[in-house]
């Protein structure tokens, strides 16, 4: 057996040898892979030097390879500790030490071995410890694989069977040798061919197995030939066994039936091997579940989606998502068509592409086929094979589009949105199951973010409108307090039209209420103040408004506590009308025999007061807490429940504040608060002198 020994183990020396150098060159750093290359190192150089054992060339290669055994034992035994830590907070540590003490055991057994103590023991220790070494083998891998997650079993199955079938093979060598205190010679040349079996299970799991960074792979020819030519020996056998069968019962016709089937399972087998359809639903069946895939998904994904986010950088979000997937294909770029509100599909962006001036209607028939099947068109595959696009009927347009070759729907959860038409690739691109999956998903990604810039931009524009729409409800508030001014004044003019005085001040008054017109019109048109803000006194500007006011009743009083100027930094038209709203209000809620009292109150903390004070009916608490100053909340029958609302969002706008204070049948006190323009005081010139 000395020649089966030195070719089993010359040829568990030289895969071991390639699978080392295989994981050196795909270990990508993380500590499992560093121990798979170091256990498989070991294992290679034991194996090597047992092949020089059973040839009898080297001396003291014997003593190498028992030495070299028991550190490829351990370090088979790190390897699956390592893959084993996940569990190490439930996991006891008596196994961890169960294989220490076993190492250490089998060195014990080698060095009694050594020196001859061995025989004086009833058993021999170095067989029993080589037996130990199976056994707590077996624990490790039970342990493990009963430990790991039901998810993570499936990476961890192929490692498991092949290191449980080696640690069954040392298990049978080393009970038989026990038993019958002698090795078997022809077991243990198998040895060697038994480890060597394990490698590919090894490396299946290395590929399902990420957490290992081990870049393992196989060629896809090398899968695909082989599992065709094992499913034919497969095939060959059960075809074999049933005529064996048949000629065994077949009586005198027998053989020729076994010939007969012999024969017409090679046909069939010719015919199932050259069979395009068979074969390419092998490639697929080999590719989706034996391989890494076309892609690297990770860096494709986080490619796509930075694409995505970085969007108004060079490009807009259209031309963003058509590059994405673009570039997944390699095509140079293409054409974004997106719903509007009237359902149709409008040209929105193009890439590297001419513009379209088409318009897809969201029920023609390409739109529903996209929407209800969320198939990826190939023009190419549709105009060869039409048939495998069922009920679709492209436009003339996209059929007569130069360069046109994929169309990719862009849907939610919900809804198609849109669709991209990608040109031609640069170079021949294959369109098969994965690419199809790639851009399904990535579409959806896209369609995301479509989605949810449609979104935004219809938000935008509600809001625009409701902020027009609100700033045309303040005009017409004001537009109705300047209607008010222009009523009353046409009922004076009945008694005082021949009055001089009353004509002029007829005619500055309507002057001033075109002005003010002429004003909110260009506020409105704008969307903006009609000035910029700047310092406003206020003394002034309350004399102006209590002159608008005059002769009404009841009179109302303007009183100047503050000393000296008090400025603030406001829109004077915006402040003098939220003033004259705030004095309006308490005179119609103030009989004619009562008092209101406008007043500028000194500064305190660096803040202007204006104070409006009336002897009218007065408000509950509920009704300032709750009501006042929300909008479209009034008393009045002519109001329209906006004045409070307008005048303390102006307020804020500027840093000021609004209170009320208020009881029913005893009047009202509103206090305006405004952070008063502090100026620097100017420096005597006759400091330098």
């Amino acid at each position: 057996m000395a020649e089966v020994a030195i070719w089993s183990y010359g040829v568990a020396a030289t895969a071991y040898l390639f699978f080392a150098l295989y994981i050196f060159f795909a270990w990508r750093g993380a500590l499992p892979g560093g121990v798979l290359f170091g256990a498989v190192s070991i294992s290679a150089l034991w194996a090597t030097l047992s092949a020089f054992e059973a040839h009898g060339a080297a001396p003291l290669a014997g003593l190498g390879a028992v030495i070299l055994d028991i550190l490829r034992g351990a370090g088979w035994y790190a390897f699956l500790i390592v893959l084993s830590r996940p569990l190490w907070g439930r996991w006891t540590r008596w196994p961890t030490l169960a294989a220490v003490l076993v190492v250490v055991a089998q060195f014990v057994a080698f060095g009694l071995e050594l020196g001859g103590m061995a025989n004086a023991l009833p058993f021999q220790p170095a067989i029993a410890a080589w037996l130990a070494h199976a056994v707590v083998g077996l624990m490790l891998v039970e342990q493990l694989y009963r430990g790991m997650p039901s998810v993570s079993r499936w990476g961890l199955k192929p490692l498991c069977l092949a290191l449980a079938a080696g640690y069954i093979f040392e298990l049978y060598l080393f009970a038989d040798a026990l038993l019958f205190s002698r090795i078997d010679m022809d077991v243990w040349a198998t040895r060697g061919i038994a480890h060597a079996l394990m490698i590919p299970l090894i490396v299946l799991a290395g590929t399902r197995s990420p957490s290992w960074t081990l870049r393992m792979s196989v060629s896809r020819e090398m899968v695909f030939h082989s599992t065709a030519l094992a499913g034919a020996g497969l095939y060959l056998m059960v075809i074999a066994g049933a005529a064996y069968y048949v000629r065994y019962f077949g009586g005198d016709w027998g053989r020729a039936l076994q010939m007969a089937l012999l024969f017409a399972g090679l046909v069939l087998l010719g015919a199932l091997l050259f069979s395009g359809a068979v074969r390419a639903r092998l490639r697929v069946f080999i590719s989706k579940h034996l391989f890494s895939y076309r892609y690297d998904y990770r860096a494709e994904w986080l490619r796509f989606t930075q694409a995505l986010s970085s969007a108004d950088r060079s490009l807009d979000l259209g031309q963003s998502v058509i590059k994405a997937l673009s570039d997944l294909v390699e095509s140079p770029g293409g054409g974004l068509w997106l719903a509007d509100c009237y359902g149709k599909c409008v040209f929105h962006s193009r890439f590297n592409h001419s513009p379209v001036d088409v318009v897809e209607p969201l029920e023609s028939p390409l739109c529903r086929f996209l929407a209800d099947t969320g198939w990826v068109v190939n023009l190419e595959e549709y105009h060869a094979q039409p048939g495998r696009y069922d009920r679709l009927a492209l436009p003339d347009w996209l059929s007569q589009l130069d360069e046109a070759w994929l169309v990719i729907p862009l849907q939610t959860a919900d809804r198609l949105i849109g669709f991209v038409v990608l040109s031609s690739p640069r170079t021949p691109f294959d369109i098969d199951w994965e690419v199809l999956d790639l851009l399904k998903t990535a579409q959806r990604q896209a369609a995301g973010y479509l989605d949810r810039m449609l979104a935004a931009e219809a938000l935008l524009e509600a809001r625009k409108f409701d902020s027009f729409n609100r700033m045309s409800a303040f005009v017409v508030h004001d537009l109705k307090n300047l209607v008010a001014q222009l009523s009353l004044m046409l009922k004076n003019a009945q008694r005082h039209r021949d009055n001089p005085e009353f004509q002029q001040d007829m005619l500055d008054t309507v002057a001033n209420v075109e002005s003010r017109m002429r004003g909110l019109m260009t506020q409105l048109q704008e969307k903006r103040s009609i000035d910029p803000p700047r310092a406003v006194e206020l003394a002034p500007l309350l004399r102006e408004v209590c002159d608008l006011k005059c002769g009404l009743l009841p009179a109302m009083e303007l009183v100047i506590e503050a000393v000296g100027t008090v400025e603030v930094s406001a829109h004077p038209q915006r402040l003098e009308r939220i003033i004259g709203h705030v004095v309006q209000n308490a005179l119609d809620a103030t009989p004619q025999d009562g008092k209101v009292l406008l007043m500028l109150a000194p500064p305190e903390g660096g803040r202007a007061r204006v104070i409006v004070e009336d002897t009218g009916c007065g408000m509950s608490p509920e009704f300032v807490r709750e009501r006042l100053s929300r909008p479209f909340q009034t008393t009045k029958a002519s109001g329209m429940g906006i004045g409070v609302y307008e005048t303390r969002q102006y307020l804020e706008e500027i840093g000021g504040t609004l209170h009320y204070d208020s009881e029913v049948g005893h009047g009202t006190r509103v206090t305006i608060e405004l952070p008063c323009i502090r100026r620097e005081p100017e420096q005597s010139t006759a400091m330098g002198k």
